[in-house]
């Protein structure tokens, strides 16, 4: 069992990285959206700040799958969910609580019919998956969030242009970076059969790819369902102690 200290020790990490992630986010979206000026000079760069949104997006989901484990902030639930509620507003104005027992499905029958994030009649196929997928956690209230936050945007100034280049945009790129790397890939069906009933496999991409690629949630997605109390960045020590 972890000590208090290392409880409080992984806490405080899991916090300075929510945080910078988060900050970034901010950053961009707000100066994407309300002060950016498009040119032809501009155009490289605001390609490039979009990818890092994405990249950052994902960031903001996986610190709120983090919480709903409980491990961003072990043995705090209400902080938990405080944290986890507003990384997916901010992301896609998703709701906590819809999201939260359906992650836990998949954890209780990771890879089955009875596995929201699974596809058991296409487990080979990415694309029919990523529309059972997108349909499975995309919903009318979302829809609806997301169009009253464009109108106080536009409210306050915003061009439609720069809310979707800088939200909507990142955000689908998110959505597919976190369907590919973080649920297709560790479940999909292949020649190779799965180490154990938690369906899930891993891959071997060096630590920057992994962080790149889904917040080492690819690359340690078995470790992630051996131990899924354990906060993103240390899921590498998982797969040490293992060996």
């Amino acid at each position: 069992m972890a000590s208090a200290s290392s409880i409080g020790r992984d806490t405080r990490v899991s916090a300075l990285l929510a945080g910078a992630i988060g900050a970034a986010w901010v950053a961009i979206h707000v100066g994407g959206i309300f002060f950016w000026q498009w040119s032809i000079a501009t155009a490289p760069l605001a390609a490039l700040l979009i990818a890092v949104q994405a990249w950052l997006s994902t960031g903001l989901f996986i610190v709120a799958h983090d919480c709903m484990h409980g491990s961003f902030a072990p043995g705090r639930p209400r902080l938990n969910r405080i944290v986890g509620t507003l990384c997916l507003g901010a992301y896609a104005a998703l709701s906590y609580d819809a999201l939260h027992p359906k992650h836990h499905a998949h954890h209780d029958a990771p890879g089955t019919a009875h596995d929201p994030d699974f596809h058991p009649d296409a487990p080979r196929d990415p694309r029919a998956w990523f529309a059972r997928f997108f349909m499975g956690y995309y919903t009318h209230g979302q829809i609806v969030r997301i169009t009253l936050a464009a109108c106080l945007y536009l409210l306050l100034g915003a061009s439609i242009l720069n809310i979707v280049a800088f939200w909507a945009v990142p955000a689908l790129l998110a959505l597919g970076q976190l369907f590919f790397f973080g649920t297709f890939l560790p479940h999909r069906h292949d020649d190779t059969p799965f180490a154990d009933h938690h369906n899930a496999r891993g891959n071997a991409l060096s630590p920057l790819a992994s962080i790149a690629t889904c917040f080492h949630f690819g690359t340690y997605h078995h470790e992630h369902h051996l131990s899924p109390r354990t906060p993103w960045w240390r899921l590498p020590s998982v797969r040490t102690m293992r060996r």
